[in-house]
């Protein structure tokens, strides 16, 4: 099947599952209207009322950030309504592969793009070329949930300290930066702020990222997120889509606290799935994180040796994982 992802037609029906601000900041609507497309606007962000919407309007596209996803998914009514020839995109936040996965098991054609207010607003799309759809979840999820390739007429790269590229290996991390026609100049009347953002002639992003040898983007972490302990960088995305694989995990977040001895140290703040046949604890955790430190996918700073149980992690007014709240709830040095 060739790649169908992010094509607006007549025939499509677009339903936005986003807030309005957020959305129209995305620029779909515009793309929508462009293409004549049929639109759909909920009013009301209720699962239920989403599903319904898409079973009976015959929703083509939709787009919004993970957790209104794993909402859906969630949802009582998601078991009656088929989602097959749904084509959503993601973005606002990481997208785990194992809620990817779950999309892709009821058929929906999803992927991830990335953008930033500043950017006004998308710098890529994770399309997956046709020698991409194998038709294996587990080998697409990679691509699926990359931070993607860039649009046209944007200029990415992923920089040192010194302005210098780091290799395209999908690897070595450094910091995006990023040149187009429509980004902005400037913060009002912050002119030392403007000045830091375009350090270099590039608009600095502040996300830590890779590039691998086929020129996919993937966002590791924000600079103020990723956890600095005993002289390394810890990815705390990666580390949340680790424990995401565990059993009985519905959601993870992590977050780096203060240590005397290591700087800073891994916290993971867990949701537990009550419907799992088995309850996820702080040992079988931990055991699971460590089998990835002794394959040498992240380093054994990465276990963490903290691991919080809650009810529900909290989220800023766009759904996306409130970490600034969070550090400051579950740490004492904040």
């Amino acid at each position: 099947m060739a790649p169908k992802q992010g094509r607006f037609h007549s025939e499509s029906v677009y339903m936005p599952i986003t807030p309005m601000f957020h959305v129209h900041a995305w620029g779909f609507p515009y793309a929508a209207t462009a293409a004549g497309a049929k639109q759909v606007y909920p009013g009301r962000y209720v699962p239920d009322l989403l599903l319904k919407l898409i079973k009976n309007e015959g929703v083509t596209f939709a787009h919004c950030v993970p957790t209104i996803l794993l909402m859906l998914l969630d949802a009582p009514a998601s078991a009656e309504t088929d989602l097959s020839g749904l084509t959503m995109v993601i973005g606002g936040a990481a997208l785990p592969k194992m809620l990817a996965l779950r999309a892709m098991a009821r058929g929906i054609d999803i992927f991830t793009g990335y953008g930033m207010s500043e950017t006004g607003p998308v710098l890529s799309l994770a399309h997956l070329k046709a020698s991409m759809l194998s038709g294996v979840a587990d080998e697409e999820v990679n691509f699926r949930t990359k931070t993607g390739r860039p649009i046209p007429l944007v200029d990415i790269r992923v920089v040192d300290s010194d302005m210098k590229d780091v290799a395209h290996d999908g690897k070595v991390s450094g910091e995006i930066v990023v040149r187009a026609p429509w980004l902005t100049q400037g913060y009002y009347q912050n002119p030392s702020a403007s000045e830091e953002l375009w350090h270099g002639g590039y608009m600095h992003t502040n996300d830590i990222a890779n590039m691998s040898p086929h020129g996919y983007l993937q966002i590791t972490d924000r600079i103020k997120d990723v956890i600095k302990s005993g002289g390394e960088w810890i990815s705390s995305l990666e580390l949340e889509d680790i424990i995401m694989k565990a059993p009985g995990i519905k959601e993870a977040a992590v977050i780096g606290v203060k240590d005397e001895k290591w700087g800073e140290r891994p916290v993971a703040l867990v949701v537990r799935d009550y419907q799992a046949e088995e309850a996820p604890t702080e040992n079988t955790i931990k055991a699971h994180v460590g089998e990835f430190a002794d394959r040498g996918v992240i380093s054994k700073y990465g276990v963490p040796q903290t691991i919080l149980f809650v009810d529900q992690l909290e989220r800023t007014s766009v759904g996306k994982i409130d970490k600034k709240l969070l550090r400051t709830r579950y740490t004492q040095d904040e």
